[in-house]
C-alpha cells in the first residue's frame, strides 16, 4: 500500500504544471529542516530556508568556540538538502557533507563547515557568503541564518539530574538540551533579544507559505519564535503557515510527547502565533480528536497524510512529503499565481 502511494505521489509531482510557483519559506534546523527542503525543492523554485544558529556541538561547536563565528552545521545541511538530484548536485552535496577522519585537529570537521566559515572571513557578510556557496552548489533555493549572532539555547528542565527528579534546573547549550533525560519545561535564548537577519524577516513577510518544522522541537523549531523580529514577521505576514510534525518523539528532548503536546508547547512559547495547517503522518497520530482540538486552538486544520519512509524507518520520504505539501498549498492556499 505504501509503495502504491509513493508511485502515485511521484506521478502527481512529475505531472504538475510548471511556470509560476508559490514563494515558500521553511524554518527549522538539522535533519528536520533538511527533510522539508528536500521535499519543497521538488515543487517550487522560490524557496528560502531560515536556519537556527544555536548549535554548540561537534564541528560547529568547535568552530564557534575557536573563531567566534555562527555555527555553520545546520546551514551546511540546508544547503546540501537544496542540491539537485543531477550529478552536479549529488557530488557537491556529498562533498560539503564529507567529514575528515584523522588523529589531528581536522578530525570530525565537515568540509562544508570550513568552506562557509572561510567565506565569512573573506567576505565579512553572512548572507553574501551563503548565497555564494549556494551558487557554487547549484542550490535550488536560498539559505539564511535566523540571526547574525551566535545564540545560546537554555532550557528549564525538570529531572535533569537523575538523583533529584522533582528539581527544575537551567540547562545550557543546544547539544545538552537535546539529550537531557529530564522533561523540558521551556526554552529561551541568550542574548534574549537577538537581532534577526533582515533578509530572513523580508522573506517571511513576502512569502505565500511558511513551513515550520519538522525537527527537534525545543532546539530547532521553537528557537525561531524566540527572535522578536522574526516572531513579529511570522505573526503579521499574510502568508499561510504550515506546522509540520515529527514522525515520533525525540529521545530526551520530547520523550513521551503526543502530537498534540507538541502543539501545546509551541502555543505556550508564542501565544500570538496562529497556524493554518498542521501536517502529520496518519500512522503517527493515535488520537486524532485530541490533535484536532489542539490544532484548532492554534487556528489550524489538521491534514493527515502518509509522509514517512515506506521501509518503516522513522524518517520523512521526500516524494511523499512533497506531495503532501503540494496538496496543502493547492487546497488551503488563496488563489495565487501558481494555481
Amino acid at each position: 500500500m505504501r509503495r502504491h502511494r509513493l508511485s502515485r505521489a511521484t506521478a502527481a509531482l512529475s505531472g504538475r504544471k510548471r511556470g509560476a510557483q508559490p514563494k515558500v519559506v521553511a524554518l527549522g534546523g538539522g535533519m528536520g529542516l533538511s527533510a522539508s527542503l528536500t521535499a519543497l525543492r521538488r515543487i517550487t523554485g522560490d524557496l528560502t530556508a531560515v536556519v537556527t544558529v544555536a548549535d554548540d556541538g561537534g564541528s560547529s561547536g568547535r568552530l564557534r568556540e575557536e573563531l567566534g563565528v555562527l555555527p555553520p552545521g545546520d546551514l551546511r545541511k540546508a544547503l546540501a538538502a537544496l542540491c539537485g538530484d543531477d550529478e552536479w548536485g549529488r557530488t557537491w552535496s556529498q562533498v560539503i557533507q564529507h567529514r575528515f577522519e584523522s588523529r589531528g585537529d581536522l578530525h570530525g570537521h565537515a568540509v562544508g563547515n570550513l568552506l562557509i566559515v572561510a567565506l565569512w572571513e573573506q567576505l565579512g557578510d553572512h548572507v553574501q557568503a551563503l548565497d555564494l556557496v549556494g551558487r557554487l552548489l547549484g542550490a535550488h533555493g536560498r539559505v539564511l541564518p535566523m540571526s547574525a549572532v551566535p545564540l545560546e539555547l537554555q532550557a528549564l528542565v525538570r529531572g535533569h539530574e537523575p538523583g533529584r527528579p522533582d528539581d527544575v534546573v537551567t540547562v545550557r547549550g543546544q547539544a545538552t538540551v537535546a539529550l537531557t533525560p529530564g522533561e523540558v519545561q521551556s526554552v529561551h535564548l541568550v542574548p534574549a533579544d537577538p537581532p534577526a537577519v533582515p533578509d530572513a524577516v523580508t522573506a517571511v513577510l513576502d512569502a505565500d507559505w511558511v513551513v515550520l518544522g519538522p525537527g527537534s522541537w525545543f532546539s530547532s523549531v521553537i528557537p525561531h519564535l524566540l527572535v522578536p523580529e522574526l516572531l513579529d514577521a511570522l505573526v503579521s505576514t499574510k502568508a499561510r503557515k504550515v506546522l509540520s510534525l515529527n514522525l515520533a518523539p525525540q529521545p530526551g528532548e520530547t520523550e513521551g510527547f503526543s502530537p498534540q503536546r507538541h502543539l501545546e508547547v509551541l502555543g505556550r512559547h508564542a501565544p500570538k502565533l496562529a497556524m493554518d495547517v498542521v501536517l502529520a503522518d496518519e500512522a503517527a497520530v493515535p488520537d486524532r480528536e485530541s490533535l484536532a482540538d489542539a490544532a484548532e486552538r492554534l487556528g489550524a486544520a489538521v491534514e493527515l497524510a502518509p509522509v514517512a519512509s515506506p521501509d518503516g524507518v522513522p524518517i520523512h520520504d521526500p516524494e511523499l512529503l512533497a506531495a503532501a505539501y503540494d496538496r496543502i498549498f493547492r487546497m488551503h492556499g488563496r488563489i495565487g499565481p501558481w494555481r
